[in-house]
């Protein structure tokens, strides 16, 4: 009987410098799904590689003075390492640059052109580099990049465009007849919201202002723009090209589930499946779009002095550390967040004090009363049966989280039996039990269960931690850690040796560890802010009537790219204030914030709505971030 099979991806990672741990999170993730997988039995694909072509590359490449494929090969292999170092599972590892991708692409984009879909005219808009999209004035958010925020440049050139309006009914039937292809629930509002409802408009598929690309094979001078050729490599890795799709696109196409982070939804969503409707081909399944990783309440930055690489935290914490942090500590559907400081306390409850001490503890208490040797587990008493029903039902409740890729939570449930087997050694007390000679076999058993549940957590940790799974079933001399297994107790065999006890994860001393980290990164790197004002007197000041308001409505302004329109509770009193922050913050994230904002600024009319006051935020790189008390403070309370 053939295997179900199980295709997933990651996006492919742009080679323009070396990711930092919250682009690494991605694979990792992935990494987690896929083993899983292929641990209850499926047989899986899973692909990763690169994303190499693109005027950013070349303009950095020049910067370097050396050609954009000497600069893409650096980088490729520091992000090949990177995935190797952290034990990534995949099967294939796919460069926009390999020869079978490109000739894929150019056919492809052949067929398209042949076929009536991409069609050359002229385009005259604005382009934001590092984005690779271009920008109608429209489209703009106070002149900048809606997407990023960065500057953006005029831009006239010839150009082929695809022509995604033809498509975009089609698309719109798909996702109301398919409500599992985009993941989270919100993030397919967002899509279908912002930008299928508004209308499409036609893709700019091809460049002629820089040569770093895929030639178009018909008209020199041109080079396909990324679109079509990064989103192409899904099925290209597979084999794919029109004529001819290959055994490994039968096999595997459509993909499962394309892991993504939530800023190139757009692209898997909307012009990739088109694209693949145009085709003729199936779309895939699903498209999760995982949150990110910040730091503290920040996106990593080299400007900020706050990126963090996935090679420093394994210098100093391990592998499989850093694993279980980016799984366990990344919400299904919004940003998580990373500190030095919170990793190590993770490192020390999750890990040292509680997995770890539960495997030290008992393989030294079967070496100290046994020799070493497993006894049989045959003298039942309190509170068995609950340690053997919470190790056996765990692989239900994990298999139920993983199917909907809720991974923190699965963890949650292996942690739920690492938890019980503590707490069993306190109810048991084997330690007294080892003091009298009657209650030897009884030891014997307690030893015996624990053994057997810590090879049950052993075989679940295996796809998210698959090192310290191994260290684990070395220490207990287990040799079944199929998925089978997890669902029976009773599989240790009376008889056999453990080894001696070697700590998984040795504690750490938080201050000690703080100090050698900043010694070595330094603290926050100084950076560019923008230049003081003039002094003013403190009669000027006084005149600023700056208060806490609490937001208990926020929405868009209809007819609006930027604005919100806020209403705060002030005192007994409500005040509306129209703020043009929209691209910086959802609605919903600032519902119940205490915010500070100017009450006696004049008021004035926006949009028709009349805004009393403004808002205060803060900015820095093109990004604004609303003030907010750090404790529930009265509002209507005065800012002195």
């Amino acid at each position: 009987m053939s295997k179900e099979k199980f295709y997933i991806t990651t996006a492919i990672a742009y080679t323009s410098k070396k990711p930092h741990i919250g682009n690494t999170y991605e694979i990792i993730l992935t990494d987690a799904i896929a083993r899983f997988n292929r641990f209850i039995g499926k047989d899986v694909f899973f692909l990763t590689g690169t994303d190499e072509h693109g005027q950013k590359i070349q303009e950095i490449a020049e910067t370097e003075g050396i050609t954009p494929k000497e600069h893409v090969d650096k980088i490729a292999a520091q992000i090949k390492d990177i995935a190797d170092m952290l034990n990534i599972s995949y099967d294939k590892f796919i460069r926009t640059t390999d020869t079978y991708h490109e000739k894929a692409v150019q056919q492809i984009f052949k067929k398209l052109y042949d076929q009536g879909d991409i069609y050359k005219s002229e385009y005259e808009g604005w382009y934001c580099t590092p984005c690779e999209s271009f920008w109608t004035n429209t489209q703009l958010a106070d002149g900048k990049c809606p997407d990023c925020g960065r500057e953006v440049k005029k831009a006239k050139e010839e150009a082929y465009f695809f022509k995604m309006s033809k498509y975009q009914d089609k698309l719109m039937d798909y996702i109301k007849t398919h409500p599992e292809f985009i993941q989270p629930e919100s993030r397919k509002n967002e899509m279908v919201n912002n930008f299928l409802k508004p209308g499409l408009q036609d893709l700019c598929v091809s460049r002629t202002s820089f040569s770093w690309g895929i030639p178009v094979e018909f008209d020199p001078g041109h080079v396909v723009y990324v679109w079509i050729d990064a989103l192409s490599n899904y099925i290209t890795a597979l084999g794919y090209t029109p004529d001819e799709k290959g055994d490994l696109y039968d096999k595997y196409w459509p993909a499962d589930v394309h892991i993504i982070g939530k800023d190139i939804l757009r692209f898997h969503t909307i012009y990739w499946p088109i694209m693949l409707m145009a085709l003729g081909e199936p779309l895939p399944k699903q498209v999760f779009g995982h949150p990110w990783m910040l730091v503290g309440e920040e996106k990593m930055s080299k400007s900020r002095g706050n990126v963090i690489y996935a090679e420093d935290l394994v210098k100093h914490f391990g592998v499989d550390a850093v694993r279980y942090y980016s799984l366990h500590e990344m919400p299904f559907a919004q940003d998580g967040t990373i500190t030095y400081e919170v990793f190590i306390s993770r490192f020390n409850s999750h890990l040292a004090n509680t997995l770890g001490n539960l495997v030290n503890r008992t393989v030294a208490m079967i070496n100290k009363y046994f020799d070493g040797e497993i006894q049989p587990g045959n003298i039942s008493g309190e509170f068995d049966n609950d340690l053997k029903k919470t190790a056996t039902g765990a692989i239900e409740r994990i298999t139920e989280k993983m199917e909907t890729l809720h991974v923190a939570d699965s963890l949650d449930e292996i942690w739920r039996v690492v938890d019980r087997a503590n707490k069993y050694i306190d109810e048991t007390t084997p330690w007294v039990l080892a003091k009298n000679e009657s209650d030897r076999a009884r030891l014997g058993t307690v030893l015996y269960n624990l053994a057997e549940t810590i090879r049950i957590i052993a075989a679940l940790l295996s796809a998210y931690m698959p090192e310290t799974s191994k260290r684990i079933a070395e220490q207990i001399n287990a040799a079944d850690l199929s998925f089978e297994s997890t669902k029976k107790f009773g599989i240790t065999k009376a008889g056999s040796k453990v080894g001696k006890p070697e700590v998984l994860f040795a504690r750490i001393d938080a201050d000690k560890k703080m100090e050698e980290l900043t010694a070595e990164f330094g603290s926050e790197e100084a950076v560019d802010i923008a230049p003081f004002k003039d002094y003013i007197e403190f009669e000027d000041f006084e005149k600023l009537d700056i208060r806490v308001g609490k937001v208990i409505e926020c929405d868009k302004v209809p007819k609006s790219s930027k604005l919100l329109r806020f209403t705060l509770q002030v005192g007994s009193n409500t005040r509306q204030i129209l703020s043009g922050i929209s691209k910086y913050h959802k609605p919903e994230e600032l519902i119940g914030k205490n915010v500070l904002f100017v009450a006696n600024l004049k008021p004035r009319k926006m949009m028709g709505l009349e805004s009393r006051g403004m808002i205060l935020s803060a900015e820095f790189e093109d990004e604004l971030t609303v003030l907010t008390t750090m404790n529930d403070i009265q509002s209507g309370a005065e800012i002195v």
